[in-house]
């Protein structure tokens, strides 16, 4: 491709709208156009950058027996009530009324069309097992979208669904996604983990991400630095320590007023005690209803496991008049004992004797308290977030809190939706039991923003070879001097007949500004043909990552380069 028959329209400053290092360089080299809200337009360097990636994502599923085939993006609200997700799913699914009146969505997932088109199609046990996927657009009315494609209303995702007999044939194949995953952002050029994760609203049983791993990612994950764990902080968890086989002598509780303290570290130091001593307690609405969350003090609460233990579709933290009105207590001066709304723990404070807890009194609280001995809880459970401090769940090794960009999720669905829409098949025994479903995404899109937060510099992008829109950037410094563009010519020719990409610089322009341009795209090799071409016979081969110049005959030209594409290719397989 020649520059000057391409539409890349490129920017000097950042956008203003841009808040992330991918958006600002997508926008300003001309990758991308914002339309609306959430939504853009992908022009030729974009697209080319997400068909790498699409086609390697191919070559893998098919690599691990998955068939591709393409469902309606439109999809009836019938099929979405019946599995139970038409209301639970929540404002980010854009619902809509045809002309007759009907009901219908614009698809943010397939879980429901699949297992229809499935169920209508596939009766038998010597049909399975069955993988199917596809590359779509996908909409989801975010209530902030934002950083560009990293979180648009409308994306580019991957989704594939498996259909199996049995338990163990499901295991297979999710062993068998979780290798191909592997594979796919392998040879995608990223560095990555695989975590595990919480299910959401797609459901099922056991789920693991795959992130980027990145500064700038919106995610914290855990990663242990001794073994393989690794883990979302809604998912991640940590070895305890144990309970002490004699458990120290017990104090009588003790009331003690505490006037104007209602922050952990007020009350701590007012008592001088450590607020690994004390147990807040605090009052989180779970579908509008009150529960108290007893934690220790300097932990926090991860929602999410707090919203998986009450089985709620929302929780959020009361504010003080809520929970003044479920309790009767202004905040700060809450605690367990003789509480009438439902009282929920963190597992540590199984292993905590005579702590501080509020007095359920203004001015108020307790020395001394002891579970079991002064309250009781509904539920005990890992609630909390983990920290640096804590040790690995599996080895009890050391902890890393790193960031991360979710670009793959992987999901054990297990009866969840073959239940609901009574998907079933016929055994060996001739018995109707429902398909064991998995469910497996990439976003496609947000993988080349992915790549771009993980490999960028100062003056641009800095494109893994495997998605580069092109291999190497070819610049004709002289596009008036007869000898150098016969010789650009000629390596264009010669390195597109050796399989290669080129984009071909041939504008009238400075170097200078053909420079900063090649910078800013961030193609992973250039070859500049100047000056030195007509006095030495020269050209200069340059590598984007680590900015390393040779200056080189043009005889070698096409086979120096050629060499570090296909190294670099052969690489990441």
């Amino acid at each position: 491709m020649r520059f000057t028959e391409l539409l890349l329209p490129t920017l000097k400053e950042d956008p203003a709208e841009a808040e992330v290092v991918s958006h600002k360089l997508l926008l300003r080299a001309g990758f991308i156009r914002k339309l609306t809200s959430g939504v853009y337009s992908y022009l030729p360097l974009g697209l080319a950058a997400i068909r790498r990636v699409e086609r390697i994502v191919r070559e893998e599923m098919a690599r691990a027996g998955a068939q591709e085939l393409l469902l309606p993006m439109v999809q009836p609200a019938d099929l979405w009530i019946e599995s139970g997700r038409w209301e639970k799913y929540g404002p980010e699914l854009l619902r809509f009324t045809d002309r007759n009146k009907r009901e219908s969505c614009l698809g943010p997932t397939h879980e429901e069309v699949i297992t229809d088109l499935v169920r209508k199609n596939v009766h038998s046990y010597r049909n399975l097992p069955l993988n199917l996927f596809q590359i779509q657009t996908k909409f989801r009315d975010e209530i902030r979208p934002r950083f560009g494609l990293m979180r648009g209303r409308e994306f580019i995702m991957k989704d594939g669904y498996s259909f199996d007999a049995t338990e163990e044939g499901a295991e297979l194949t999710y062993r068998k996604m979780y290798e191909a995953y592997h594979r796919i952002f392998k040879r995608c050029g990223l560095a990555f983990r695989a975590v595990e994760a919480d299910t959401g609203t797609i459901g099922g049983s056991f789920s693991h991400e795959f992130m980027v791993l990145a500064d700038t990612g919106e995610d914290t994950i855990v990663i242990c630095k001794d073994c393989d764990y690794a883990a979302n902080m809604e998912k991640a968890r940590c070895r305890e320590p144990e309970k002490p086989e004699n458990p120290p002598e017990l104090h009588d509780l003790q009331k003690i007023e505490t006037p104007g303290k209602r922050k952990v570290e007020a009350v701590t130091e007012f008592l001088k005690i450590s607020p690994r001593q004390l147990i807040k307690t605090m009052v989180y609405l779970a579908d509008d209803k009150p529960v108290a969350v007893l934690l220790r003090g300097d932990h926090e609460v991860q929602p999410v496991k707090l919203q998986n233990l009450l089985g709620a579709l929302e929780v959020k933290m009361a504010d003080d008049k809520q929970v003044f009105d479920a309790t009767g207590v202004p905040s700060g001066y809450l605690g367990p004992v003789g509480l009438k709304i439902p009282v929920v723990a963190d597992t540590e404070i199984t292993r905590m004797f005579d702590f501080v807890i509020g007095a359920n009194e203004k001015n108020y609280h307790y020395l001394n308290a002891n579970l079991h001995r002064d309250f009781e809880v509904d539920k005990i459970a890992d609630l909390r977030m983990v920290t640096e401090e804590d040790r690995c769940h599996a080895c009890g090794g050391n902890l890393e809190l790193t960031r991360g960009i979710e670009v793959g999720h992987i999901f054990k669905l297990g009866t969840k939706y073959s239940e609901a829409l009574k998907a079933s098949f016929l055994d060996r025994q001739g018995q109707e039991i429902p398909f064991i479903m998995g469910c497996y995404g990439i976003g496609v899109s947000r993988t080349v923003a992915a790549a771009i937060e993980q490999n960028h510099d100062q003056d641009g992008m800095i494109f893994p070879v495997p998605i580069a829109p092109f291999q190497v950037h070819l610049l004709n410094l002289s596009p008036n001097d007869g000898a150098i563009t016969a010789a650009a010519t000629t390596l264009y020719q010669d390195l597109q007949a050796a399989g290669i990409d080129v984009l071909l610089d041939d504008r009238d322009e400075r170097p200078g500004f053909k420079f900063k341009d090649a910078d800013l795209i961030g193609i992973p090799y250039r070859v500049t043909v100047g000056k030195i071409f007509t006095e030495e016979g020269l050209v200069e081969l340059r590598t984007r990552a680590d900015g390393v110049t040779a200056k080189i005959p043009f005889s070698e030209a096409a086979s120096r380069t050629v060499q570090l594409v296909r190294s670099a290719l052969a690489g990441s397989d």
